[in-house]
């Protein structure tokens, strides 16, 4: 039976409804909270898009920001939404100052949405604007209106404040981590010189900008000076670091575009060829970014993003009239630094120096990488130790955010997870007993080491982070002591030769269930001491509690409900005061007598607390 097609199947949806049905389209991925670029974090930053558009227009140098647990509050001193359009603002699609471009002549939200999704996709969603001595206040729930308030006097200074609470039924089991929020906060203060963020009472600004960033995010000092220089609508800043990898933070219009974009691509080029000019040697691209440590921000009028989320800049020219992105980046880039490293001669060198260090340790490595890559094809990868999934990370696929390798220990882990995985995004990769300890080793054990180099394959990172064949990197290991230490030492060798990947928020630990609480109508599984009384209670009489001692023992049935739309995630995360090279030293080094001393006090606080 074919199915009916006439005028009755012809429908039209309100706006707040395609929102709710299409929620991707709009925000991107939901998720919840675990990772940077999920869902509630995108809600945030459209709510603070507007407020930094009003910093940048030059009006209110402070914005204010409380997270209660799942509500969040938005507060700016600009000029305050004009009063009469308050409502349309907030809910009729396509409309906003934005098109203006006299107003906002380069914007970060451009397309009149952002805001809609946030109030659409909001349990509760409150929009205050206080104009030139009076105030109005709009209520919705879900995008519907519950409440309009009369216009009231009022002496408070002008600007607009937004309260919201996502909606639960949308982003589930959701949770603000203060870091990631932290973050996105730090980058706006960096792009905005003189603007200051206050986030649930600590305030946030720099004076020196993207300098400021590079120095909070590098570990230990730089090799040289940071090379900070601005221009007309474009600022850079750069070193060199002693970690493996490349670092790159790029910016339009004040946003963050974490995928890049042409303006990224065209800075990555041409600084190979100016410091190959400047040289006049043609040393290999990945010896002269090797450890670099850079960021680039551009304002392009009316810029052109990839996705709604505006995390990849689509746009080929700086505006209407001026020169192409790769030309303004290219041209200055070319001038400028240029003329830096003349000027400062002993940058120069150790820059050189730096350069042809890395190019020593390509070619030491380059034989032994040969035999890794024989080795790999010989024990024949994606049948031996990986299970692969249809699409990954690097595809142009609309669930390519999806895709993720869960990294166990030994075969029953992973015949349980390969058997009841999404074979679309979900792949596996099975270790062998435990990895080796690679603190204070050199990148050749990478190679050298079998399991490292079949993983590394796997991800397929040996050449570049971009080239990641997975989202997410979930470690899956029993919540036993050997489980802990596995874990310990798997995230030691992304530290130590692939940092970027935990630094860009691709490395997650799975949460599995401690308990399972069942009588003959439902099911519980708990991941606490907690949760397994409150499911107790629940049951009441006298359920049956079972004790998962590993992830081998929760049959590939149930693993469906632990790995599927129920997953529990916890990002590995490197605070940003907090010193690479000396954790690792601490924790995975030789110091035996101070860890020693650190277990055993921490043993007595853990059972002071309990007791």
């Amino acid at each position: 039976m074919t199915a009916q097609y006439d005028e009755g199947t012809i429908k039209t949806l309100e706006w707040q409804e395609h929102i709710r049905k299409r929620p991707g389209m709009y925000i991107g991925k939901l998720g919840d909270g675990s990772a940077a670029d999920d869902g509630i974090y995108v809600l945030l930053k459209e709510v603070l898009d507007n407020s930094i558009d009003e910093f940048m227009m030059g009006f209110g140098k402070k914005i204010e920001i409380k997270i209660d647990q799942e509500r969040v509050f938005v507060r700016d001193y600009g000029r305050g939404i004009p009063l009469g359009k308050l409502n349309d603002v907030v809910s009729k699609m396509n409309t906003g100052a934005k098109y203006d471009s006299k107003v906002f002549k380069k914007s970060v939200g451009l397309n009149g949405v952002g805001i809609k999704a946030v109030n659409a996709l909001s349990a509760d969603f409150s929009i205050r604007a206080v104009r030139e001595g009076q105030v109005k206040e709009i209520r919705f729930s879900q995008g519907v209106q519950t409440e309009e308030r009369p216009l009231e006097p009022t002496d408070e200074p002008n600007g607009t404040s937004v309260e919201f609470k996502p909606d639960e039924s949308i982003f589930r089991n959701y949770r603000f981590i203060s870091d990631y929020v932290v973050n996105m906060i730090k980058n706006y203060t960096f792009l905005n010189a003189g603007l200051i963020i206050e986030y649930n009472g600590h305030k946030y600004f720099s004076r020196n900008g993207l300098r400021d960033l590079l120095e909070e995010n590098l570990e230990g000092d730089p090799l040289y000076p940071i090379i900070h220089l601005r221009g007309e609508d474009i600022e850079i800043a750069l070193t060199h670091g002693n970690q493996y990898g490349e670092d790159y933070y790029s910016f339009v219009n004040g946003q963050h575009t974490s995928m890049g974009g042409t303006h990224l691509q065209a800075y990555r080029e041409v600084l190979v060829k100016t410091i190959r000019d400047f040289y006049k040697k043609d040393f290999e691209p990945s010896d002269i970014r090797a450890s670099i440590v850079a960021a680039i921000s551009i304002k392009v009028e009316e810029p052109v993003f990839e996705s709604q989320t505006k995390t990849k800049l689509g746009s080929r020219d700086m505006g209407p009239d001026g020169p192409t992105v790769r030309t303004h980046v290219t041209n200055f880039v070319q001038k400028e630094l240029d003329n830096y490293l003349h000027k400062n001669q002993e940058t120069a060198e150790v820059l050189l120096r730096r350069i042809q260090e890395s190019e020593r340790e390509r070619k030491a490595i380059s034989g032994i990488k040969k035999l890794a890559k024989a080795r790999a094809k010989k024990v024949s990868l994606h049948n031996r130790k990986l299970r692969d999934c249809r699409i990954h990370f690097n595809d142009n696929d609309e669930k390519k955010e999806d895709t993720c390798i869960f990294i166990t220990e030994g075969d029953s882990a992973s015949g349980s997870i390969t058997k009841s995985r999404d074979v679309d995004t979900q792949a596996v990769f099975s270790l062998k007993g435990k990895p080796l300890n690679t603190f204070g080793l050199t990148k050749k054990v990478v190679y050298e080491n079998e399991e490292f180099n079949l993983l590394q394959a796997a991800l397929n990172i040996e050449d570049s982070i971009e080239d990641l064949r997975y989202n997410k990197v979930i470690i899956a290991t029993d919540a036993d002591v050997d489980g802990m230490h596995i874990r310990l030492l798997l995230i030691t060798f992304f530290l130590q030769f692939f940092p970027e990947l935990i630094r860009k928020g691709h490395v997650f630990i799975l949460q599995t269930p401690l308990f399972r609480v069942r009588n003959k109508k439902q099911t519980y599984y708990c991941y606490s001491e907690e949760e397994k009384m409150a499911a107790v209670n629940l049951l009441k009489g006298n359920p049956e509690i079972t004790r998962f001692k590993g992830l081998g023992e929760i049959s590939p049935d149930e693993f469906k409900n632990f790995i599927g739309d129920n997953i529990r995630l916890d990002p590995v995360q490197m605070k940003k005061h907090e010193s690479m090279t000396q954790m690792l030293e601490f924790y995975m080094g030789k110091n035996t007598p101070e860890r020693q001393d650190f277990i055993i006090d921490n043993l007595y606080v853990e059972k002071d607390e309990v007791a």
